[in-house]
């Protein structure tokens, strides 16, 4: 795939040693207790991330009384909370619109909102010189810009978005769509009727409560579900690869970046040796400018940090503590070593530890790294993504599909799974477990939950031409 640059993965973020404590040889017994039954609905839908907003709209939108449950107090998950705000691979090399739907209504409402940027229609799959280099000086070549089979450089759809002005959107078109919608959140486990779910049991500062539901959809990213459903499920990762690695994101402000440029063009030498000079001492002078119009000034910093654990707690309390440290440091390096920098601060750092990988279902179907080298849709196919990050074949293949069996673990009834947890195995992952791939596989998920309802069928038995027609009335783009 294309690599992410040294100064994203910079020395100190590789996967680190240490003991794990984990389980103490004690135990203790959980008393039997009765729990209040707080809802009793069609789809519950478990993660506000963004396969779980669009999840929740679409199943809401197809005539099921839905809710939608949220640890933190916001909506958008890696999007928003992780300052994940990129939104890639929107079309293809070749300029194709791939992703539509829950996505680009989102990104439509947000550009109506001023709080949305992406390359002009016009430019998409060209090489306009301009466009090229505004990506290029950005530091964001990793998101926007390809070589074509001419050896061109090109220009992808990508988006970014403002994270604070999507949180509002989001709570707005879960609302609007008429679902219901609680924050600050927990889920702990499925209530379970032999192998089918039957609802989820959760945690608040109200006590500890439970919901029922005809359909359950796990879209908290992890699969925090699944191991007390019994689906069989997959963690493998290789170390080094994208999807084995945190990610943690800060802003910084108020960087007057016409200084900073007049600095890098006119005293090269003198900038080489600032840079010198902040990396011996355990910093890095690597940063990408923000793409937000109304955001001047502002520039983005996202370290990746190697770990193949990543629902373990100890090891994300070590991640947090140590990266926030580094990062705080990295900034005060830059302000004051470097010109432009010298009246910036933090603005911004993620309360969400970024995450890239972990537990898959292995479900119906199990999608592997043959079928991106097909250039055939399934029979069920619910997406098709931009294939872009795999060099020559990415040329060769610029589609990859996606069936909606990938969705549904094999042997538990009542679950569908619309997170980066469906059914792949490692080397899929790598390259479709993002942002935009999860808003698809949750709008799928939400209308195929509301057709299994109203038809009063399991969700493996859910009608696919149904399905196909409720995504293709709201936007979905399927080939």
């Amino acid at each position: 795939m294309a690599k992410y640059g040294t100064g994203v993965v910079s020395s100190y973020d590789k996967p680190h040693e240490f003991e794990r404590r984990g389980a103490t040889a004690k135990t203790v017994a959980e008393a039997r207790r009765e729990i209040d039954v707080i809802r009793e609905v069609d789809v519950i839908v478990v993660g506000g991330g963004p396969g779980g907003i669009a999840a929740a709209v679409s199943a809401a939108r197809g005539g099921a009384k839905t809710i939608l449950l949220e640890r933190y107090g916001h909506l958008g998950g890696m999007s928003t909370g992780g300052l994940v705000n990129i939104i890639p691979n929107l079309g293809s090399i070749f300029g194709e619109h791939l992703i539509g739907g829950f996505c680009q209504e989102l990104i439509d409402r947000l550009a109506a909102r001023d709080a949305a940027s992406f390359p002009d229609k016009k430019d998409w799959g060209k090489g306009d010189a301009a466009v090229v280099e505004k990506y290029t000086k950005a530091n964001m070549t990793h998101f926007y810009i390809r070589k074509n089979a001419e050896g061109e450089s090109v220009v992808l759809y990508t988006a970014v978005i403002d994270p604070e002005v999507s949180k509002d959107e989001m709570n707005t078109m879960v609302l609007e769509s008429g679902a219901e919608l609680l924050l600050h959140t927990r889920v702990t486990e499925p209530i379970m009727e032999g192998d089918t779910v039957k609802g989820v049991v959760i945690e608040s500062k109200s006590g500890r409560q439970a919901l029922l539901g005809k359909v359950v959809i796990d879209c908290s990213g992890d699969g925090d579900l699944l191991p007390r459903t019994g689906t069989e499920t997959t963690d493998y990762m290789v170390a080094g690869s994208r999807i084995a690695q945190f990610g943690w994101v800060y802003w910084i402000c108020n960087v007057d970046l016409e200084r900073y440029d007049a600095f890098t063009n006119t005293e090269s030498e003198r900038y080489n040796a600032v840079v010198a000079e902040i990396t011996a001492e355990g910093g890095s002078a690597y940063f990408s400018r923000g793409l937000l119009d109304n955001q001047e000034g502002v520039v983005w910093v996202h370290r990746l940090v190697g770990s193949l654990h990543q629902t373990d707690i100890e090891e994300m309390t070590y991640i947090d503590t140590t990266t926030r440290r580094e990062s705080v440091r990295n900034w005060e390096l830059l302000k004051k070593h470097m010109p432009g920098f010298e009246k910036s601060f933090i603005m911004l750092s993620s309360p969400q530890l970024g995450t890239s990988g972990g537990r898959r279902i292995i479900g119906e179907y199990y999608l592997t790294e043959q079928d991106m080298d097909t250039d055939k849709p399934f029979d069920d196919t619910i997406a098709v993504f931009a294939d872009n990050d795999r060099g020559d074949l990415s040329l060769q293949h610029p589609r990859t599909y996606i069936p909606y069996r990938s969705l549904i673990p094999k042997g538990v009834e009542g679950l569908l799974v619309a997170c980066r947890a469906f059914s792949s195995d490692h080397e899929f992952q790598e390259f479709f477990n993002l942002i935009p791939h999860c808003m698809c596989f949750g709008q799928a998920a939400g209308a195929a939950a509301a057709i299994a309802v109203k038809d009063g069928v399991g969700v493996r038995d859910v009608d696919y031409g149904k399905l196909k027609a409720e995504l293709l009335r709201h936007g979905a783009i399927l080939g």
